[in-house]
């Protein structure tokens, strides 16, 4: 099995404060793994440390082979990872169409100039994640939060994602919406994305992933099958606060 992203004994610290403790972490091809730990675990730093938006102190992240640890964030994107966000960050004033097309350009300006877009591409990526086709020129702060979870995805999509980095992606979701959420991640699985996803809502997480890891103060304290960690007395010490 090849290993889509590989973290090799990561470290990142903030003045005095150690977030992430030598982590190493390896995700294959087609996988799709759930980062599960309490608030203040580091879980959103390990998401802004493979995407390039941090720098590591120490360690190495493998993409497909590739060490990527010196390239800047648009390097990465264009090298086959995304990243959602907690709190969804579209272009507000621009339409969902105009932001998927956005997210094809991760050289945004030069693609604008010579106007690359291509609008049935944009259009299926729309409803490959269940966007309505009278939305496509609505604007992005029209949007229901579910809606814009959904956006998120269709701009990573855009860029040549291969590997999607999930940060809290049902936060706020009704569950409605979170069912639909959940179908959208199940389709584009089908398909062979690669997932990392974050999330505090285990029950909606469970059957998305293959295996979870469980991470505390930085450092990785379990992994395996979700139900299996969650029995474990470390994991209940610190995520479960038993």
């Amino acid at each position: 099995m090849t290993i889509a992203l590989g973290i090799s004994d990561l470290g990142k610290r903030f003045g005095g404060l150690v977030a992430i403790d030598g982590l190493s972490l390896a995700i294959d091809d087609g996988e799709s793994v759930g980062l599960i730990g309490p608030n203040g675990a580091g879980k959103t730093t390990i998401i802004g440390l493979i995407m390039g938006e941090l720098r590591p102190d120490s360690g190495r992240i493998d993409l497909f082979g590739k060490d990527i640890s010196p390239l800047g964030v648009a390097e990465r994107i264009r090298c086959g990872i995304s990243r959602t966000w907690q709190i969804p960050r579209p272009f507000a004033n621009l339409s969902v169409i105009e932001n998927i097309r956005i997210g094809s350009m991760p050289d945004s300006l030069r693609g604008m100039i010579f106007d690359r877009s291509d609008p049935i591409r944009e259009r299926e990526l729309a409803m490959s994640v269940g966007l309505a086709k009278n939305d496509l020129e609505r604007k992005a702060s029209d949007l229901a939060m579910g809606d814009l979870r959904k956006l998120e995805m269709a701009r990573t999509l855009a860029a040549g994602a291969r590997i999607l980095l999930l940060d809290e992606v049902f936060a706020g979701l009704t569950v409605g919406e979170i069912d639909h959420i959940a179908a959208v991640i199940q389709n584009l699985r089908s398909r062979g994305i690669t997932f990392l996803i974050v999330s505090h809502d285990l029950p909606a997480l469970a059957p998305l992933i293959d295996r979870a890891v469980a991470i505390d103060r930085g450092r990785v304290i379990a992994e395996g099958p979700l139900d299996d960690i969650l029995d474990h007395p470390d994991v209940r010490d610190s995520y479960l606060g038993r």
